[in-house]
């Protein structure tokens, strides 16, 4: 079994035997890891959602939005520094990088502590001052966990990984749940959110045997923190074009419409997300290790890409096709104000997947720059327009207008550089997915006509006939083109079936 997957990764990702193996186990392993998390985050957001308020919502945002620029702007890259490094073994640089985490994470938890009062009266929002000190226990917990979680990703190590993050996701679902049922307010979230942090420290203790001890050399904190100055600033950028937005809809709107717009955002990208993580666990750690051989890092990129988008179009789209049935099966009335964002923002997680295609090449070859001075010039095209559109439209304004700026002209600029990179050209890269979103755009328009044509009666009845006529036309016709079309993704389901009934 092992062999035949061995020999279905090297036509995905060719490189050594040795590594090829532990990247065939750490494959399955995050399939399955990123399956769980997200069910359990969708199953958790259809419930809670029936017992809280957008409002709710919207205050546990902006919590989350004041920790996140903290830590974004914070980011010192030092944990991707390690798994990009050539030494397999970094157990001598683990107490430096801990003592750094832990000292940031200390400084966080206190501004978000002392500042509560402050971020409250910014939003106008007296009532987020204890949710904010609460969260304010996160990046200190963080900051305390065992630094040797880097080697999960660094070795492929991903069944560990799979234990780290499904275990502080489950303890997130039961916390938050329960709270909520027998408390139905925004603490639920709060405090559920700690306790999945608090799994994950526990885990990462119990996962691996190195304890750390406070230490710093200044040596290995700058040779790390050169190749991190470019993860801190694209994280500072990360945050300005991913959820700056959402800062201005909580500061500009009011707390119940971040709440639309952070649910839309988190329904809607939910399998963009999930590939997201999917291929930055894998790919940047496997593209590391031949980072320096362009031919291999071309055909793993273009095998990534043709797989990705096979999977990730579809989903898009048909969560843009299905948005208006779903939000009627499964949500209150008062949620229907959300529908139209969620399809805008579902167009945005379709590029996103792609986009999440082209990071882990540039990160591994030594040139994170690339990623920075691409988000600083999506950054400013949001910053010249987001006051307008979303004063004049509203959170549809914003939804287009992020969807928008990645449509053009960020995604052509993207695509024209990431084929400079593995010496390939636009024109390839388009051929990859020009099959896929063509078969994807042909399902959402057959989706999209039975729901106008055919009334059941029933929410969730008419949603789950929808998502089958989905799935029947995009296979019907993805196998129309894999038939009458060189879609080379034909022979990659090929080998994967035969692997499997292997």
């Amino acid at each position: 079994m092992i062999d035949k997957l061995k020999g279905l990764l090297r036509r995905l990702l060719p490189y050594g035997d040795d590594v090829m193996e532990q990247a065939v186990k750490s494959g399955v392993w995050v399939g399955v890891m990123n399956v769980t998390e997200r069910g359990l985050e969708l199953l958790l957001l259809v419930i809670v959602a029936s017992l809280l308020s957008p409002r709710a919502f919207g205050l546990m945002g902006i919590a989350l939005l004041i920790l996140s620029s903290l830590k974004k702007f914070s980011e010192l890259g030092v944990k991707d520094a390690l798994i990009q490094a050539e030494e397999d073994n970094v157990d001598e640089e683990l107490n430096t990088a801990w003592t750094i985490e832990t000292v940031r994470g200390v400084v966080i938890a206190a501004l978000l502590f002392v500042g509560a009062p402050y971020i409250s009266s910014l939003f106008a929002e007296p009532a987020a001052t204890g949710v904010v000190r609460i969260i304010a226990l996160s990046p200190l917990v963080v900051g305390l966990q065992n630094p040797a979680v880097v080697y999960f990703k660094k070795s492929l190590d991903f069944h560990k990984e799979f234990v780290y993050r499904v275990s502080g996701a489950a303890a997130y679902f039961i916390v938050t749940v329960g709270y909520a049922l027998y408390d139905p307010s925004v603490y639920a979230l709060a405090v559920g959110y700690i306790a999945g942090d608090l799994t994950r420290f526990a885990v990462s203790y119990l996962a691996d045997g190195f304890r750390p001890w406070p230490a710093f050399e200044v040596d290995i904190a700058r040779r790390r923190l050169g190749f991190g100055k470019w993860i801190t600033a694209n994280s500072i950028l990360y945050f300005l074009y991913s959820q700056g937005d959402d800062a201005f809809v909580g500061w500009a709107l009011m707390a119940s419409a971040l709440g639309f717009y952070q649910l839309a955002y988190r329904l809607s990208n939910a399998p963009a997300t999930e590939i997201t993580h999917t291929i930055s666990s894998v790919t940047f750690s496997a593209y590391s290790k031949v980072q320096d051989n362009t031919e291999k890092l071309r055909a793993g990129y273009l095998q990534t890409l043709r797989m990705t988008t096979f999977a990730s179009f579809p989903a898009a789209v048909g969560i843009a096709a299905v948005a208006p049935a779903f939000v009627e099966a499964f949500f209150t009335p008062e949620w229907r104000p959300m529908i139209r964002v969620m399809q805008l923002l579902a167009v945005y997680g379709l590029l996103r997947s792609m986009g999440a295609t082209m990071g882990p090449i540039w990160k591994a070859i030594g040139r994170p720059d690339y990623i920075a001075k691409l988000s600083a010039l999506r950054v400013l095209l949001i910053a010249i327009f987001i006051y307008p559109v979303t004063m004049n439209y509203g959170i549809e304004g914003t939804a287009a207008l992020i969807t928008g700026v990645y449509i053009f002209p960020m995604m052509p600029i993207d695509i024209y550089l990431i084929a400079r990179t593995i010496d390939s050209s636009p024109r390839e890269i388009l051929r990859e997915i020009g099959y896929p979103l063509v078969a994807s755009l042909g399902m959402g328009a057959a989706v999209t006509y039975v729901y106008h044509t055919v009334d059941l009666n029933v929410p969730i009845a008419e949603f789950a006939m929808l998502v089958l006529v989905g799935i029947i036309t995009y296979a019907v016709l993805s196998i129309t083109f894999m038939v009458s079309f060189d879609w080379e993704v034909k022979q990659n389901l090929e080998s994967i079936v035969d692997t499997l009934a292997g």
